[in-house]
């Protein structure tokens, strides 16, 4: 893989099953008008199967769990 590129995203802005795939639509904000909210505008789709999914979420929550340890991120007790 010789070609590498970069996307850049505030957030997911939805996570969708369609088609047998798995898509999130990853959003970046945008200045609202003068005076308002920033508005989430999406701006690239990743697709993938289950199985990658089910992989990706495994290796997030992996990270997740390294970041509790280290102090990075809190546990909300609440959720």
């Amino acid at each position: 893989m010789d070609c590498k590129k970069e996307i850049f995203a505030d957030g997911i802005g939805q996570v969708h099953f369609a088609g047998g795939m798995v898509r999130f639509d990853f959003v970046t904000l945008q200045p609202g008008e003068e005076g308002q909210a920033p508005v989430p505008e999406s701006n690239v789709r990743l697709i993938m199967p289950p199985q990658g999914f089910l992989a990706a979420y495994n290796s997030m929550q992996q990270l997740i769990d390294k970041l509790v340890e280290a102090g990075v991120l809190q546990k909300n007790e609440n959720a």
